[in-house]
């Protein structure tokens, strides 16, 4: 994982799933591909309506420990043909990383989805982060985001908010995932947007204020 110092202008984290890319097309056709491979009921349609945990802990859920590990392998065979053309950009994404970029910043995707898969999505949908990190989950993505300096960090997850706050970074929360606008705020999110088309427009104020604030203190 590359350090970087808190650069003069501001680096901007960004989960994956459900905050920049709707996957859920992609993760059920594999799991229903892991379902067909090894005869193990899932509940796809529950699956689905709870992402953003780490893919080990739901398998869990549905595999006996010794078997969670080849499950996992054969999920991870099969995404990148099943899941990666299958999952479009959530609306407001591609603008949003505009908008980091166009005032000046840095961004970083911060997520726990396998970071070779993530990289397949970022690359499919022209997505252009700064840096991606995968395989971080709710806590311990702060260890990244704390490592890329980032000031702010936007998710879709109660996990999202607590990675944010462990962090000391902004929290920035859309409700574009399992997690309503009141989960969210309860969970500490310090702005909850109803999704990213937003986004652009929230960060030229935020930054306004934090230019003027420097200005202010200098004067």
């Amino acid at each position: 994982m590359t350090s970087y110092a808190r650069a003069p202008g501001f680096t901007v984290g960004f989960d994956l799933d459900l905050t920049l890319i709707d996957s859920v097309p992609g993760i059920r056709a594999a799991y229903e591909s892991l379902v067909a491979a090894t005869g193990t009921y899932i509940d796809v349609d529950l699956v689905c309506a709870r992402l953003g945990p780490p893919l080990e802990q739901e398998l869990a859920n549905w595999f006996p420990e010794d078997g969670v590990a080849g499950a996992l392998e054969l999920y991870r065979s099969v995404y990148p043909t099943l899941g990666i053309h299958t999952s479009p950009a959530m609306p407001g994404a591609r603008e949003a990383l505009a908008a980091v970029r166009e005032l000046g910043g840095r961004s970083v995707v911060v997520t726990a989805k396998y970071e070779r898969n993530a990289r397949l999505h970022l690359d499919h949908l022209e997505l252009g982060a700064d840096a991606l990190v995968g395989d971080l989950w709710a806590e311990g993505k702060a260890v990244a985001l704390r490592e890329h300096g980032a000031a702010v960090y936007v998710g879709d997850h109660t996990g999202d908010v607590r990675g944010a706050r462990t962090a000391g970074a902004l929290s920035v929360a859309v409700a574009t995932g399992p997690c309503d606008a009141d989960e969210l705020r309860a969970a500490g999110a310090d702005v909850v947007l109803d999704d990213l088309t937003a986004f652009p427009g929230w960060l030229r104020g935020y930054r306004a204020e934090a230019v003027g604030a420097v200005t202010d203190s200098r004067a």
